[in-house]
């Protein structure tokens, strides 16, 4: 990662002054105030991966606070900033509810007025993820920020891996190859808050959470043949008919939701340059469809044309 800021061969003395001066010149609309009379350090390190924004922060006892003021001064875009903690405690504190952050934990806050509280041992990442796709799957952000998501739960510790694994391996990556990659983190994380709401949720809202983790759930799996009601079902820890009765009363079937964003995967793969090379059955099999014949059926009856048809007409449209 790209170091922004290191504390490594400064004078001691000047440590935290440079640190405050450094925010200040770069516009972000954070306060420091120091928490401990000892010798500061700090250490900020980015990178780009796909979509996403990360950052890694190490640094000694401060308070970050963020004023309504501050933030209509910086005119900075709206994301909501996902944390993982590394090490160390983490404290927030954003409308009116506060929480804290242990190493592994995770934590959603949003571009609003709060604070933060480090140890002098802090370390975690940061990422900024676009709001509309949290929201689109969770509701709205204030559902979710300011939440701890234990590391207990499997999937946090998932993700947290998933994304130091990116960082490492960013290198390797083609650009198409790094935004799918970042897709994939966000749709773990958005697994991880789901199933941090869902333990707390009335049971209507469960419901919902429940067929929002399926789905994701469905994105994430698309290309392999064997997903089916059945093993969805296995997979969110419900029964079948269960699963079944809530998309159901959300005027769904599982089985035609499965086929239709299989559908809508290769309709986009097919259309998508870097997938030219590959030829059609290649393209129904990552997608899912264990026969061509079976996906050149279902195409045409979806989209009124065939995958070599579509291809053809979305190339000529590309030149």
């Amino acid at each position: 990662m790209q170091t922004l800021f290191s504390t490594e061969g400064t004078r001691r003395q000047n440590n935290f002054k440079i640190r405050r001066e450094t925010l200040s010149g770069r516009g972000l609309p954070i306060e420091l105030e120091r928490l401990e009379d000892v010798p500061f350090h700090a250490k900020i390190e980015a990178a780009t991966v796909g979509s996403i924004n990360l950052t890694r922060l190490s640094q000694g006892a401060v308070r970050a606070n963020t004023s309504q003021a501050m933030l209509w001064r910086s005119g900075q875009a709206n994301p909501l900033i996902v944390i993982f903690q590394l090490a160390d405690v983490l404290k927030s504190l954003q409308d009116d509810r506060s929480s804290e952050q242990r190493a592994g934990d995770l934590v959603v806050l949003d571009h609003r007025p709060g604070v933060l509280s480090t140890s002098a041992g802090h370390r975690s990442l940061y990422l900024e993820l676009p709001r509309e796709r949290l929201e689109k799957v969770l509701g709205p952000a204030r559902l979710f920020t300011t939440m701890t998501v234990g590391a207990i739960l499997g999937a946090t510790s998932l993700a947290r891996t998933f994304f130091l694994d990116l960082i490492k391996n960013r290198h390797q990556l083609s650009p198409d190859t790094a935004l799918r990659m970042s897709e994939i983190g966000i749709d773990l994380i958005v697994a991880c808050l789901a199933e941090r709401i869902s333990q707390e949720a009335p049971r209507p809202i469960h419901g919902t959470l429940l067929v929002q983790r399926a789905k994701v759930y469905v994105e994430a799996n698309l290309g392999d043949p064997a997903l089916d009601p059945r093993q969805l079902a296995v997979a969110m820890g419900v029964s079948l008919r269960r699963l079944q009765e809530l998309f159901h009363e959300r005027g769904q079937h599982i089985s035609d939701w499965i086929w239709e964003r299989r559908l809508a995967l290769a309709a986009n793969r097919l259309a998508d340059r870097y997938f030219l090379h590959l030829p059609v059955g290649t393209v129904a099999y990552g997608c899912g469809f264990s026969t061509q014949s079976h996906f050149c059926r279902r195409f045409k009856d979806r989209f009124g044309s065939t995958p070599t048809e579509y291809r053809q007409a979305s190339r000529q449209h590309l030149h």
